[in-house]
């Protein structure tokens, strides 16, 4: 497709998004509300069909392994009911009856909203999605490289359950790169980037005032230990737990934390956490395996623990826990100063005598 025409069908996506625009907005916000959470409610549900579809046609564009889609789709969309929506439309908006209103002031879409979307993980795309038309927004969704599956997916569903809501989601399925393409879809109302920084910084420099630009960019986790999670059953259920989250989406999630740190004067409480951590992982890793690395990330692992041993025989206490593969990685260091994290399941575990020296070594 030439940058010409690409260009062209974002424009006429737009035009043809008004027009569905008005029209959901003609509709009650009840009624709009209702379909949403009929969705919501289908592909949040266990067995849902819709989380069936996904598990079978995500693992090849994002790289993920199916039980890892599987997991992570059942955990993350379970708290994506109708009933959540309604909830958040009353407690944020004041009920589907104040976007009625004649006089509202407090709340109202976008005549359009464009949604550029980043990364793998499939959920922010039913928030991009699902938000707008919560408001009466259209959307025009310019899906990840990675997941070009549950935008398509996610608009099918709403189509099928009501045609005014599938009218008001159009795809922009534009090349990486195509800048004439890119520059129309700026042209939105308002547009919602997630991505990099760089990427959030080279959107958001094309959407001129009185358009509306809302960025997202690069983030990540971190985890915090006390005392009382550093012994006996309680520090197995909390590497559990920690194991857990980071292996989910192989780490790649913002929620996904990249080290924990464990504020405990004990000095063997990081031993601890980390001789914990590591069976977790390890059982996780059968159960759920890692999907694709790329060439440079599984690089850095290796690098990191090459790295890590290398200081262990200095003589600092600094202990590896890995799997023969890279598929899993734990890292006891030996100061609570942060390292780079790889990612795709490799985890540092840091020492700190209590919280502000955890702090302390965060921001020195």
């Amino acid at each position: 497709m030439s940058a010409a025409t690409a260009r062209a069908e974002v424009d006429a996506a737009l035009a043809r998004l008004r027009e569905a625009g008005a029209a959901l907005r003609a509709r009650p916000a009840a009624a709009v509300h209702a379909a949403l959470a009929d969705v919501l409610d289908a592909w949040s549900a266990p067995g849902s069909p819709w989380q069936a579809e996904l598990v079978a046609q995500l693992p090849a564009p994002t790289g993920f392994s199916p039980e890892t889609v599987r997991e992570g789709l059942a955990r993350g969309l379970a708290p994506y009911t109708g009933a959540a929506l309604q909830a958040l439309v009353q407690a944020e908006l004041g009920g589907p009856e104040a976007l009625d209103a004649p006089s509202n002031r407090r709340a109202g879409g976008f005549e359009t909203t464009a949604a550029v979307l980043g990364g793998a993980i499939p959920l922010p795309t039913l928030v991009a999605i699902v938000a707008p038309l919560a408001l009466r927004a259209p959307v025009l969704v310019k899906p990840a490289a990675y997941d070009p599956v549950t935008a398509r997916l996610l608009a099918r569903a709403l189509a099928e359950r009501e045609p005014a809501l599938g009218a008001a989601v159009e795809i922009a399925a534009f090349r990486r790169g195509d800048e004439e393409a890119l520059a129309a879809l700026c042209t939105a109302e308002c547009v919602v980037a997630t991505g990099s920084d760089a990427a959030i910084a080279a959107i958001g420099a094309r959407v001129a005032p009185p358009r509306r630009f809302v960025g997202h960019g690069h983030r990540f986790s971190l985890a915090l230990l006390g005392p009382a999670a550093t012994r006996g059953d309680a520090a197995a259920q909390a590497a559990g737990a920690l194991a857990l989250d980071v292996a989910l989406w192989d780490q790649l999630g913002c929620l996904s934390p990249v080290s924990v740190t464990v504020a405990d004067a004990d000095p063997r409480a990081a031993d601890r956490v980390a001789e914990a951590l590591a069976p977790s992982l390890a059982r996780l890793a059968e159960q759920m395996p890692r999907g694709s690395v790329p060439p440079e990330a599984a690089a850095a692992i290796a690098r990191e623990r090459a790295e890590a041993e290398m200081r262990a025989a200095a003589g600092a206490p600094v202990t590896l826990h890995a799997a023969p593969d890279t598929a899993w990685t734990v890292v006891r260091e030996a100061e609570a100063a942060p390292r780079p994290a790889p990612l795709h399941r490799f985890v540092r575990v840091h020492p700190a005598a209590d919280p502000g020296a955890a702090l302390a070594a965060l921001f020195a």
